[in-house]
C-alpha cells in the first residue's frame, strides 16, 4: 500500500507534530489531507508555516515496531497512577466546594488569539498550534485563566457577582522540561470575579492552606510569599522608568531565583534601564519586611495598604505562619495587577508549587468590561514531588467489596445475577469470569483488597442460597440471596 506522509520540517522545533497518512486509492471525503499545516516553530532557521513531504510509507514502515513509551514530556495513568491522580482531584475538588466554589470546565483546544493576546507572540514557542480544517488557527490551552477570561465576558449580565468557580483540567506548555514540570500537566484553579477588595486574596489563600493540611502538607513544610505588582509599579516610578517597561521587567524580575543576577542585570539594562536604577531596583526587591519597605515607599501607597490588609486577614484566618513578606515576587504573567503570591518548599528543593494573583484588567484584552478578579493555579506535578519528599504519599490500593464467583461453570448465569443484586444495592463486585480454581479466586481476592468473596455452588443455589466467606475474619455463612447485604 502506497501512502502520503506530511510532516512539518526537521529543521523546526514543534510545536505540535502532526502526521496525516492517507492510502492513495480513492478515499472517504473525511479522510482528505488538509491543503495546509501551520504550527509554531522555534529556534528556526525557517519561516513559521513551513511544511515539506516526507518519504513515502512503505508497507515495511507499517510492521515495524511502533514505540509504546507516551509522546515526550507526557504521562500515561496505569491503574496505580490514576488512583493517586483521583486522590488529588478529589482534594482539589472538596475543598473548593468547602469554600462555596462552583465547577467549571472549558475546552481543551482553544483558538490561537486568546492565549496570544494576553501574553504577545512570544508565547507562540510555548503553543501547541496548528491551523485545523477551517483554516482556523487553534491551540490546545497552556493554562485555565484565559478561558475562564472568556467564558465570564460570553456569559455578561446573565452572571451575578461575585463568580466564586474553580476548574481542574489538562494544560499543555512546550518547554523545557525539569523536575516537577512537564508539557502536559493538570491544574487546579480557584478565582473569584467581582470582588475588589484584598478579602479574596485572602480566602484563596487560606483554602490552599486548607488543602495542605488535609494532605498532611505543615507550615513548616510549606510557605506564601507574597507581595504586590504594585510595589514595582510604584519602584519604577520612583526611578524613572517609564510605564511601557513595566511589563518586561516583571517578566525578567520573576526570574530572580532562577537565573544567576549578573544575566538579571543584563537583561534589564537591554530595556533601558540605567545600571544606577538596576542596583537600587534590585536591593529593594530583596527587601523581605514590609515595615522596611514602607520605609522605602512610604505608607501612603496602596500597596503597602493592601498587604497590612492582607497579613491582617491571615491572622483571622489562622494561617499567617504560613505567608511571608518577599518584594521579589511578582509573577511572570502580564495580567497581575496587585497582590501576588507563590507556594514554595522550604527547603527551596522544588520549583514554585502555586501561584497567582489579583487581575483586575484581563477581561479588557479580550474586549470585555474589566472586573475586579483574583485567582492562582496549582499544578499535579510538584505536589506530588513534594508529597514524595516528605514520604506522604498515601498507600491507595484497589479496592472491592465482594468478589462473586461460580463454582460451576454452568453457575456462571447464575453469579451474574448475584453481582447484579449485589451492584443494584450499591457495592462493588468483582464478577469472576471464567471458570478457575479457588487458589486463583482467593488470590485474587487479596490483590483487589476484596471484604467478602460470595461463592455460588449448586447445592446453595438450588435453595436460593449462596455461600459468603468474609476475608478479614474468616467467617463463613450461608445466606439467601434475597437477604444478601
Amino acid at each position: 500500500m502506497r501512502a502520503i506522509h506530511m510532516r512539518l520540517s526537521s529543521s523546526f522545533r514543534p510545536i505540535l507534530l502532526l502526521d496525516f497518512v492517507v492510502s492513495c486509492s480513492p478515499l472517504p471525503r473525511q479522510f482528505s489531507i488538509p491543503r495546509r499545516l501551520i504550527c509554531a516553530a522555534a529556534n528556526g532557521g525557517g519561516r513559521s508555516g513551513s511544511i515539506v513531504a516526507a518519504p513515502l510509507v512503505t508497507e515495511e514502515d507499517f510492521h515495524k515496531k511502533i514505540d509504546v513509551n507516551p509522546p515526550k514530556g507526557t504521562r500515561d495513568f496505569p491503574p496505580e497512577d490514576m488512583r493517586l491522580r483521583n486522590w488529588l482531584f478529589n482534594h482539589f475538588k472538596e475543598v473548593s466546594r468547602l469554600y462555596g466554589f462552583e465547577e467549571v470546565d472549558f475546552p481543551v483546544l482553544e483558538t490561537e488569539a486568546l492565549f496570544i493576546r494576553k501574553a504577545g507572540e512570544e508565547i507562540r514557542d510555548q503553543l501547541y498550534c496548528f491551523e485545523d480544517r477551517g483554516n482556523r488557527r487553534v491551540a490546545l490551552r497552556l493554562e485555565l485563566t484565559p478561558s475562564l477570561a472568556r467564558l465570564v465576558i460570553q456569559k455578561g449580565k446573565s452572571v451575578s457577582l461575585p463568580l466564586k468557580w474553580f476548574a481542574v483540567g489538562q494544560c499543555w506548555r512546550y518547554e523545557r522540561m525539569t523536575r516537577g514540570r512537564r508539557r502536559e500537566h493538570y491544574q487546579w484553579n480557584m478565582d473569584i470575579i467581582g470582588v475588589p477588595q484584598v478579602t479574596a486574596e485572602a480566602e484563596l489563600i487560606s483554602s490552599i492552606v486548607t488543602f495542605f493540611k488535609r494532605i498532611g502538607i505543615t507550615a513548616s513544610d510549606v510557605g506564601f510569599k507574597v507581595s504586590s505588582r504594585k510595589v514595582l509599579q510604584e519602584l519604577l516610578k520612583k526611578y524613572g522608568v517609564p510605564e511601557d517597561l513595566f511589563g518586561r521587567v516583571c517578566i525578567i524580575i520573576d526570574k530572580i531565583e532562577k537565573i544567576p543576577i549578573d544575566e538579571i542585570k543584563n537583561e534589564l539594562g537591554f530595556t533601558g534601564m540605567s545600571e544606577d536604577a538596576i542596583e537600587q531596583l534590585l536591593q529593594v526587591l530583596s527587601v523581605k519586611s514590609l515595615d522596611d519597605l514602607e520605609d522605602i515607599l512610604g505608607g501612603a501607597g496602596e500597596a503597602i495598604a493592601d498587604l497590612k490588609q492582607l497579613f491582617s486577614f491571615a491572622e483571622n484566618f489562622g494561617y499567617s505562619e504560613w505567608i511571608q513578606f518577599d518584594a521579589s515576587v511578582v509573577r511572570g504573567l502580564a495580567y497581575y495587577t496587585g497582590i501576588v503570591f507563590e507556594g514554595f518548599d522550604r527547603k527551596g528543593k522544588l520549583r514554585a508549587i502555586c501561584g497567582g494573583g489579583r487581575y483586575d484588567r484581563l477581561l479588557s484584552t479580550y474586549g470585555g468590561d474589566d472586573i475586579p478578579a483574583c485567582g492562582f493555579g496549582f499544578g499535579d506535578a510538584v505536589i506530588v514531588e513534594l508529597l514524595k519528599e516528605k514520604d506522604l504519599l498515601p498507600e491507595l490500593g484497589q479496592e472491592v467489596e465482594n468478589i462473586v464467583c461460580a463454582l460451576d461453570k454452568d453457575l456462571q448465569g447464575a453469579a451474574a445475577t448475584v453481582a447484579t443484586a449485589l451492584r443494584d444495592k450499591g457495592q462493588t463486585v468483582d464478577l469472576v469470569l471464567e471458570s478457575k480454581p479457588l487458589k486463583w479466586v482467593f488470590k485474587r481476592a487479596a490483590r483487589v483488597n476484596a471484604r467478602r468473596l460470595v461463592l455460588v455452588g449448586k447445592t446453595e443455589w438450588e435453595d436460593g442460597s449462596v455461600s459468603v466467606k468474609v476475608l478479614s475474619s474468616g467467617e463463613q455463612f450461608q445466606v439467601k440471596l434475597s437477604d444478601l447485604e
